[in-house]
Formats: C-alpha cells, structure tokens, sequence
C-alpha cells in the first residue's frame, strides 16, 4: 500500500472523530470524546487512526481513574512497567512523574521514550493531575520530517548506521544505581539510527540526547558530531507542536516517530502528570526480519 493510500485510509477510519489539527507537521486535538466511558472500545480503531496521522494526540477535561487509565491503554497493546516506578505501588503500570520546586533543571531534552529497552515502547498516554497556571508545557517533534529534512548523501549514510542505547545515561543518578547494576537488567541495546515505523512505513531518526551512547563502527569524534547533528534536527519549529497542558488534559503520543521535551520553565510551581506506556516492538530499517 502506498504512502498516499495509507493517509487516505488513516482519514476515513477518522471521520467519527472531532479532530482539529495543531500543525501542518504534527498534532491534533480531539474533541466530544470522553476517554472513560463505557463504550470507549469502538472508538480505539479510529483514535489509533488519528495516531498514526498525527503522531502526537491531545485530549481535554479528561476524568479518569488510575484503572480507567491503565484500561484505556491496554486496548493499543501490553503494557510496560517502568523501573522508576516503586516496587509497593498499587497500579505498576502508572509511572508518577513529580516535579516541584527543588527540580528546576531536572526535566528533560529531546527524547524519546525507553529506547534503552530492546522493544521500546510503541506509545504513552500521559494525563496531567497538577499543573502550574502558567509553563509546563510539551512540545514534540516528528522525526520522520526531521528524516525528510537530510540531505539525500546523509540519509544514505545513516541508513546503514547502528547506535547504542544504554538506561544508565539517565537513570543511575535518578535511581541511585551504578551503571553495572542496572546493566544487569537492562543491557545496552543497538538499534538502527534510522527505523522504519512499523505500521506506516516511514524512515525516522531513532537517536536521541536522553540514551543514546554512540554510534557504533565510528570514532568517538565522529559518532559526537553525527549524534550532535541528528539531535539538533528535533529543535526545528517547523516539525513541531507545542501544548498547554490543563488539569484533565492528556496526551497520546506515538514513540516511535516522535520526540518530546517537556519545558522546565514553571518552577516554582508544581507539575504532577502520570504515564502509561504501551510496550512495541524491537525497531528495524527496511522490512521487519
């Protein structure tokens, strides 16, 4: 199926949906649509269809449980249990991220999520509890765009690329662990610097400033540059969607073709959001072997 017949099929499974598009690049909104209710299961095939078309997704005055949540994701996949969540934690699948007055600076850069593990995850729905009035925001970039951005020589050569991901780059301080004993469960993984988006059939950059160690077959001073230049890529306006998040906002974003970077701009406010993450698969370029 062609690139073309794939949008066009992506739109009609959609025509249900009140969907107001951000960007010409990436995101939607999507409104008259209550997340928790009863019969949410037939509205998953079209909101995966916005999904996919939009990348990222964004849900307003949303009322949910702990449970509905996790329920609610569960209908794109298995879910993933993240190890910063504690071990005596209710609901498992929840990852509470807090952020206050003594966290200035310790919010993030352009990443995307868990691509240390060897499937890293197809998505997160993450729904906000505490906002400040003003700051927070999350922006997202569409890295196939950023992909589309290369010069034709420089695709070619990343094509052919592998890049190492590796936990301990940013969470052995957050968890107090050394490097070695988070080795022990999650090792290193090498991906490709460029996937192939298993359910669209798009080239994306899978390098990010969060895990990426480096890139293997180059010299340190060659994988440095390259990293630093595919990492800028995400910081183009023109990829990009930025949203205001309100109490009851959530936002659904697909991992494997986006970037995100939540701005840490509001302190000394609060900002307590929590995410469930759908696991996917192990990314490849070309045709999944």
């Amino acid at each position: 199926m062609s690139g073309d017949q794939q949008t066009a099929q992506r739109s009609t499974a959609t025509f249900n949906l009140d969907i107001r598009p951000m960007t010409p690049a990436i995101g939607a909104e999507i409104f008259g649509i209550d997340l928790a209710a009863d019969d949410i299961a037939q509205h998953i095939p079209a909101i995966r269809a916005a999904l996919l078309e939009h990348g990222v997704i964004f849900f307003r005055d949303q009322e949910m449980s702990a449970e509905q949540h996790i329920a609610l994701a569960r209908h794109f996949g298995d879910l993933e249990i993240h190890p910063a969540t504690p071990k005596d934690q209710e609901n498992p699948e929840i990852l509470r991220i807090a952020h206050g007055p003594k966290s200035k600076g310790q919010e993030n850069n352009w990443h995307s999520d868990v691509t240390w593990r060897e499937k890293p995850s197809l998505g997160s729905i993450l729904r906000a509890v505490e906002v400040p009035e003003v700051g927070g925001d999350t922006l997202f970039a569409n890295m196939h765009l950023a992909y589309e951005n290369l010069s034709p020589k420089m695709k070619e050569f990343c094509e052919g690329l592998s890049a190492v991901h590796d936990v301990a780059r940013v969470f052995a301080r957050r968890l107090k662990k050394t490097a070695e004993e988070l080795h022990e469960q999650y090792p290193p993984m090498t991906h490709p610097v460029i996937r192939t988006h298993p359910e669209t059939g798009q080239s994306v950059i899978y390098v990010n400033n969060g895990f990426t160690s480096h890139i293997e077959g180059l010299s340190k001073e060659e994988s440095h540059w390259l990293l630093e230049h595919l990492y800028a890529t995400a910081a183009n306006p023109e990829i990009q969607c930025r949203f205001r998040w309100e109490k009851g906002s959530v936002a659904f974003w697909d991992n494997r073709v986006c970037q995100h970077l939540a701005a840490s701009d509001y302190f000394p406010a609060r900002r307590v959001m929590e995410r469930v993450t759908i696991a996917g698969c192990r990314p490849y370029f070309g045709k999944p072997s």
